[in-house]
């Protein structure tokens, strides 16, 4: 047997197969048609419910199946940090994101940030009533980053410039 024969009998077992699971011509001979049952609370032509749902019920509906509740609600957090920290706090400090229920804030300084530290539970109680589905259940507050003596022109081996302090 070459190739050219195997070739032809795999494209008809597989051609075989495909009809005897999708039908084709003389397949509705062979399994009889069954009488369609009711079933209870199967919806009826003019009952009720069968009106069309709002587009808010929809959304709402498709979101919850899909599992973004958390998310979306994590998003309208972070859009709203105005109105939950105050004007004047959210001038001085931005929410940069939440990780496993951890809301990031970074502040514009060490001052603003231990302010936000000491008005943690207002915020978290806050966030609680008006978010619950966030998950939010701590929050992070950081001021702006230091400067490093590390990496740069000015760096050099050793305890570097620090060590003409005393």
């Amino acid at each position: 047997m070459n190739d050219d024969e195997s070739v032809v009998d795999e494209a008809r077992s597989v051609y075989l197969r495909l009809r005897s699971v999708f039908g084709g011509i003389g397949s509705a001979t062979l399994r009889p048609r069954r009488k369609r049952r009711s079933i209870e609370g199967e919806s009826q032509p003019f009952g009720s419910g069968r009106d069309p749902a709002t587009l808010g019920e929809t959304l709402t509906g498709m979101t919850s199946t899909l599992g973004w509740d958390a998310t979306l609600a994590q998003g309208e957090l972070l859009s709203a940090w105005e109105q939950i920290a105050g004007p004047e706090t959210a001038a001085h400090s931005t929410p940069t994101g939440v990780e496993d229920g951890l809301l990031r804030v970074s502040c514009d300084s060490t001052a603003w940030a231990t302010q936000l530290r000491l008005m943690r539970t207002e915020i978290l109680t806050r966030i609680a009533q008006g978010y619950p589905a966030a998950g939010i259940s701590n929050i992070a507050f950081s001021g702006p980053g230091a400067p490093t003596w590390k990496r740069g022109p000015r760096s050099v081996p050793g305890r570097g410039p620090r060590d003409t302090y005393g």
